[in-house]
């Protein structure tokens, strides 16, 4: 099955110093037609949606008359691999179109009902085709292989077939994968009542702040409170909402215990070595990435405690503490961007990467593949669903005319490039691509975005806001979600060993980590006992092994970038040669065929840390020169 169904976002977001009150969100009615995206192109109606659904279920009964014989011959595995792979693509376009009707409008009732027919559909489809993988498992590997030679039709089939000879070890009998499909309806039972606790039912506190102004602290006003301006208000805030939450130490414990037991369940039933092996496996990363990752942030933090002593010096304070981390670097300035303005910006910043890639973003914006605007009802966040093979990708936004807007935009456009080139360059059943790779387009984006507004900056000011803006995104990408990725193997480590795991235990383990990281032993920021708890209100921790995905991602495209301002005359065609592979490979050979950069070396680390240093050298020098 394709991997990737749509790609979340994950922005370099900049939180001012405020706590503005947002505009109430229009009615989508009331939102111009050319700033909403025009799905009239997957289904002309909803009666077309569910006539789809119908054939899709009629090719389920089909696709099952070939249990017992899809090896037979060279012939049949291509014509049940064919079907298949068009169910899942008809799948994926049934599924998108349902996801997007139900984010314009997550009150209405119809939608919701249109999702979760998409679900059980999906769970339908799981079932059904089970005996694949399992089936051609036991088929000896020189057979499929002569398959495949003698019958070049089977070509696009290649990958799917390879992994499942590399997995062979770890895939089940047809009955044991059938109840493995069927376990779905529970998995998710853990971050369900997370998502439900933390968002609908704890009661989150209020304070009164220095102004008078009293705030609820829910997650969401949390994440914009914890940069006031007031070091004491910070300080409440942080206090306040942690120990809020500490009160519930045992519930959220016992939540997350259950999801890594979920993981662990899969490691013993598939037979695989740990919990990171099993997520790791299916792409083909190496365990090796994931601790390679930890080791070399771990030998890079000194630069992050380069980091922490300039941000203290730009604060003017004695001791930094960790409720000071979230107050930008550089003095708060509101850079405006609105829709069109924002348009012609990202199409000039992006401009190194060819015409055709030029081409593809005019399209986007001439031709409505992005949602805008925030509505009543909308799904928060941002998306790109590139998914729909046979049509462009789909972008959803909240634009709120910020500097998060135009880089959330930019991040999200990276990811529509990739489905794009790869769809395009790629058949069906190998233009899907991994989260590994789809993470460095995305980022990559945004260095391109972040060096051209630096060089066109308006004035010093603007320059320094944005210079600042990018350093706050490099620690809080690469140093934070390896902080979370570490923290995130230690508490699996402890459940394959049939350690204890509580609450409390965690709480523990994560504020040695934040300590070890923020040099709290060395007086370098002070990480008081209640961040113990802010593993609890993390919903990453939920994702198996995910978060290294964007430090990883981020230290690869901030390195690629580096070459390109290097003037590196090969680079970018090697970089549009990785994102047209789409599927063709593991994401680890892909990136080693295309020659940019060799992601198991530590080259990539140390052009990210060189160019983090670079990044606070001119920032202390045009901060504190006129000072001297």
């Amino acid at each position: 099955m394709q991997k990737l169904i749509w790609i979340g976002a994950f922005c370099m977001l900049f939180t001012f110093a405020s706590l503005e009150i947002e505009a109430q969100p229009k009615e989508r009615a009331d939102v111009a037609e050319q700033d909403q995206w025009n799905l009239t192109g997957i289904y002309a109606t909803k009666a077309d949606w569910q006539k789809d659904k119908e054939q899709i279920s009629k090719k389920l009964d089909e696709i099952a008359q070939f249990a017992g014989i899809l090896a037979k011959d060279a012939d049949t595995l291509y014509k049940g691999l064919s079907l298949y792979f068009d169910i899942i693509q008809a799948y994926q376009k049934f599924t998108s179109y349902s996801t997007f009707l139900k984010d314009q409008d997550l009150r209405v009732s119809e939608t919701q009902a249109m999702g979760q027919e998409a679900s059980n559909l999906g769970n339908l489809l799981a079932e059904k085709t089970a005996f694949i993988a399992p089936e051609l498992a036991q088929v000896n590997e020189t057979v499929i292989r002569q398959y495949i030679q003698d019958k070049p039709e089977l070509q696009p089939f290649r990958m799917f077939l390879e992994n499942i000879i590399r997995t062979k070890a770890h895939t089940l009998s047809d009955a044991e994968e059938r109840i493995m499909a069927l376990t779905g309806i529970i998995q998710q039972n853990a971050y369900d009542i997370f998502k439900i606790f933390a968002n609908a039912e704890f009661q989150y506190p209020e304070i009164t702040i220095s102004n008078g102004q009293k705030i609820q602290l829910t997650s969401a006003i949390f994440g914009k409170s914890r940069s006031l301006p007031n070091r004491q208000d910070r300080e409440k805030v942080f206090q306040t909402f942690f120990e809020s939450l500490a009160k519930f130490q045992n519930t959220f414990g016992a939540n997350l215990v259950a999801e890594l037991r979920n993981h662990y369940f899969v490691v013993k039933a598939r037979k695989y070595n740990s919990c990171l092996e099993a997520q790791l496996y299916s792409e083909k990363i190496p365990v090796e990435v994931y601790h390679t990752l930890i080791q070399q942030v771990n030998k890079s933090l000194p630069t992050l405690h380069k980091f922490l002593e300039l941000k203290k010096k730009a604060l003017g304070v004695d001791q930094l503490h960790y409720y000071d981390l979230y107050v930008p670097i550089t003095p708060k300035l509101h850079l405006a961007y609105q829709i069109p303005d924002a348009q012609k910006i990202v199409l000039d910043s992006l401009n190194p990467m060819g015409e055709e890639c030029q081409n593809m973003l005019m399209s986007a914006f001439a031709n409505r593949w992005i949602d805008y605007m925030p509505t009543k009802g909308k799904r928060s966040g941002a998306y790109c669903n590139g998914s729909i093979y046979d049509m462009h990708p789909f972008i959803l936004m909240n634009w709120t005319d910020e500097y998060s807007s135009i880089s959330t935009l930019t991040h999200e456009l990276g990811h529509a490039l990739h489905s794009y080139l790869a769809n395009k360059a790629q058949p069906f059943a190998t233009a899907g691509y991994s989260i590994f790779i789809a993470e460095i387009a995305s980022t990559f984006n945004e260095n391109l975005l972040n060096q051209y507004l630096i060089d066109h900056a308006a004035n010093d000011q603007e320059k320094l806001f944005l210079l600042g803006s990018y350093l706050e995104n490099l620690r809080t990408t690469i140093f934070r979600q390896t902080l979370f990725a570490e923290f995130e193997l230690q508490v699996h480590e402890k459940i394959e060993k049939g350690e204890p795991l509580t609450g409390e235990s965690m709480s523990a383990i994560y504020l040695d980590i934040v300590r070890k990281y923020y040099g709290h032993d060395q007086g370098l920021c002070i990480v008081e006992p209640y961040i113990a708890y802010e593993w609890m209100y993390v919903p990453h921790f939920y994702y198996n092994f995910y978060v290294y995905q964007y430090s990883t991602s981020l230290i690869y495209s901030t390195a690629i970038a580096q070459k390109v301002f290097d003037k590196d005359p090969t680079i970018m065609a090697k970089y549009l040669g990785l994102l047209k592979s789409g599927g063709s490979d593991y994401p680890i050979e892909l990136i080693q065929k295309s020659g940019i950069l060799d992601p198991l070396s530590s080259e990539p680390f140390e052009l990210t840390m060189k160019r983090m240093t670079q990044v606070m050298e001119q920032i202390e020098q045009q901060m504190f020169s006129e000072k001297k």
